[in-house]
Order: structure tokens, then C-alpha cells, then sequence
């Protein structure tokens, strides 16, 4: 059986915290997270994470209840990707009917773990990184200014930690009317760990930290060890991350 849980903090900067998360496990053992950074205005990036959240849960809920607890691969992508092409187009809809909220977006990344596949799926520069016994992998790709430099080859990975834009992300959730979402699938079994979170805590944490950190710490406490390691490091935003072990 799976154990499943999340975690946010406000961090030691910002006045108000803008990323949302859940995470859950069905009665059929499905473990299931989402995780959400939201940006804009004074209270839009909230208001666009838990937009993304509700709308992807419900989905989510909606899907499992329908009897699906031994879906094939390809019906659960369908699921995770339309999710978030619906949440996307929830909080677009909303930012055009209030002012206030006006350019309201979120990032996203969410896991699905069933019959020792991790399926994955993301937009934006939240991570999801895989934890085996023997090593620690980011296995998804940001949707970032730097990592496009990165790509190209103009920028290397340690100039990209660094860089003064390395925050401005190239795909986000309710910016345009659609959205292309990145969906991956990975083994997971034998003592294997998923690890969501928004850049609060990637930007303060090496992959190999990660790996070692799981090592001493599970569940709830390993989350709590991520975030006080990102505010040691100045917790400088805020600061989520969703636990699925084995």
C-alpha cells in the first residue's frame, strides 16, 4: 500500500502563499498528488492554484469512483492531461471576468501511482522528482526561460541555479484560452519515493541532498526536513512539496 502526504509553508518572505497542494489515496489504493504554484497580483496567484487543485481533484475523484481502479495507461494520461487542460481554461475564464484578477496563472505538477507506474504530468518549473533505493532523478522538465538556455546550450546547468531570470517560466496554467502539458510514465516499485514540489524548494535543494534526505527521513517527516532545509537555505518563497512512497 502506498503512503501518501503533503505540505506547504509560507516561507520566510513572502506575505501570503500562493501555492496549493492535496494528495489522497483511493480505496483502491491508487496514491494520487497535486501541486500547484500560482502567480499574479495581489491575490490572484492563490486564487489560480486553488482553482487548479479543485478543478484536477474533482476530475480525479470523478474518474475513480467511476470504476476505473484498473484503467490501462493510456486512460489515466487522458485523465491527468485533461484535467489540467480544464483547470487551465477555468482560471483563463476567470481572470477575463475579474479585473482584479487579471493575468492570473499557476503552475502544476501531478502524479497518479498505480500497478508500479508513476504517471506524471506537468506545466510550468514545479518538479517531480524519483527516489529509488540506489539514486535520486528529476523527471520532469522545467518550462523556464533558463532551461530553454540550457537546452540550447548557451547555458550550463550551475549558470542556470544562479541566473538572475531563472523564475520566468514559459508555460503556465490560465495565461492563454489552451495549454501544452509535458506527461511521463515511470517504473515505480521496490522501496521507490515521488517527490512533487514547487521551485521553493528545488531552488534550495541538489538532487543528491534529496536522495539523501529520503534516506533517513519518510512521509510527513521528510517533508517537514524539505522545508526547513529550504528555509535554512532563505526560504525565500514559498515553499510545497507531496510525498508518494512504496
Amino acid at each position: 500500500m502506498f503512503k501518501v502526504c503533503h505540505k506547504t509553508d509560507i516561507g520566510l518572505v513572502r506575505e501570503t502563499n500562493q501555492d496549493t497542494c492535496e494528495s489522497g489515496l483511493t480505496s483502491s489504493g491508487i496514491a494520487w498528488a497535486v501541486v500547484c504554484d500560482g502567480m499574479g497580483g495581489a491575490n490572484g496567484g492563490n486564487v489560480a492554484s486553488s482553482i487548479a487543485v479543485e478543478t484536477i481533484v474533482r476530475q480525479y475523484h470523478a474518474f475513480f469512483q467511476s470504476d476505473q481502479s484498473h484503467a490501462d495507461d493510456s486512460a489515466v494520461r487522458n485523465l491527468m492531461v485533461s484535467a489540467i487542460h480544464q483547470a487551465s481554461t477555468a482560471i483563463f475564464e476567470r481572470s477575463h471576468a475579474e479585473k482584479s484578477l487579471s493575468g492570473m496563472g499557476t503552475t502544476v505538477v501531478s502524479a497518479i501511482v498505480s500497478n508500479s507506474v508513476a504517471h506524471i504530468a506537468h506545466v510550468g518549473d514545479s518538479r517531480a522528482y524519483l527516489i529509488t533505493p540506489d539514486s535520486a532523478k528529476q523527471v520532469t522538465t522545467d518550462h523556464s526561460m533558463v532551461q530553454e538556455l540550457v537546452d540550447s546550450g548557451n547555458l550550463t546547468e550551475q549558470e542556470a541555479k544562479v541566473h538572475p531570470q531563472k523564475n520566468i517560466i514559459t508555460r503556465a496554467l490560465g495565461i492563454e484560452p489552451s495549454v501544452m502539458v509535458d506527461y511521463n510514465e515511470f517504473p515505480f516499485e521496490g522501496r521507490s519515493v515521488l517527490v512533487l514540489c514547487t521551485d521553493g524548494l528545488s531552488n534550495y535543494i541538489e538532487t543528491n541532498e534529496l536522495y539523501t534526505f529520503s534516506q533517513k527521513y519518510g512521509g510527513q517527516e521528510l517533508a517537514e526536513q524539505l522545508i526547513g532545509k529550504a528555509k535554512d537555505g532563505g526560504g525565500s518563497d514559498n515553499i510545497t512539496v507531496a510525498i508518494v512512497e512504496d
